[in-house]
Formats: structure tokens, C-alpha cells, sequence
């Protein structure tokens, strides 16, 4: 019975995230830094080529939190942007709970900042 239930939850969760879907934001000014940061709109092309809203939220957990949420426990943190880079390509375990984020090691380095330089400029969710 339960395992009927599993395509079940993957179409309803494939449901959740184009359904949530919003325009990027535009991009904002980027910090003077030795190597520029990517622009955000790479970050954008990334996330829905990798199929992260699968998974990811716009501002609400599904199986992972949200980008939001993401955005929110991470904006001020020094070096924020490699260390999300990093746990994109490493994955993770136990950052927010019991959930596990897979590594993905398809995915560049390069890539991997774009990404988390999105992430970073999402708004914080709503209350």
C-alpha cells in the first residue's frame, strides 16, 4: 500500500513546485570581489535546469526547505556563497533536520556559485 502511494507523492510534489514557480528576481549590484559573482539569471537557469524545484520550494519546504528559508539562515553569513556552493556539489546531512541533500556532482563549480548566488538574493518568506 505504501509503496502505491510513492508515485503518488512525487507527481503531487512535481505539482507543488511548478506551481510555486516565480520570475527570478531581478539581479542586484554585485559586491567588488577578486572574481565576480555570476549573475543571478545564470543562478535562475541553473536551478530549473538541475530540476532543484523538485525538491525545493520557492518559500515553503517541500522535501528540502525552501529558498527562501535557505536565503534567511544564510545571507550574513561570511563566505555564504561557497559554503552553499559546496553543499550543493558535496550534498549534506542533518542541516535542517533529518532531511539529506544528495551530492551532485554533475554539477560544475562554477555552476554550483551561480546557483547559490540565486539563492541568496531570494527574499525572505512570508510569516
Amino acid at each position: 500500500m505504501a509503496l502505491a502511494m510513492v508515485p503518488a507523492l512525487f507527481a503531487w510534489l512535481a505539482w507543488k513546485s511548478i506551481n510555486s514557480r516565480r520570475p527570478p528576481p531581478a539581479p542586484v549590484a554585485e559586491t567588488v570581489r577578486a572574481a565576480p559573482l555570476p549573475a543571478a539569471s545564470e543562478g535562475w537557469a541553473q536551478v530549473q535546469a538541475q530540476f532543484c524545484l523538485r525538491c525545493h520550494g520557492m518559500e515553503q519546504t517541500h522535501v528540502g526547505p525552501g529558498f527562501a528559508q535557505i536565503a534567511r539562515r544564510y545571507r550574513d553569513a561570511p563566505d555564504a556563497h561557497e559554503y552553499l556552493a559546496r553543499k550543493i556539489r558535496e550534498g549534506s546531512a542533518g542541516v535542517w533536520g533529518r532531511k539529506l541533500m544528495p551530492r551532485q556532482p554533475g554539477i560544475s563549480a562554477e555552476q554550483a556559485q551561480a546557483m547559490a548566488v540565486w539563492v541568496l538574493e531570494q527574499p525572505d518568506p512570508p510569516p
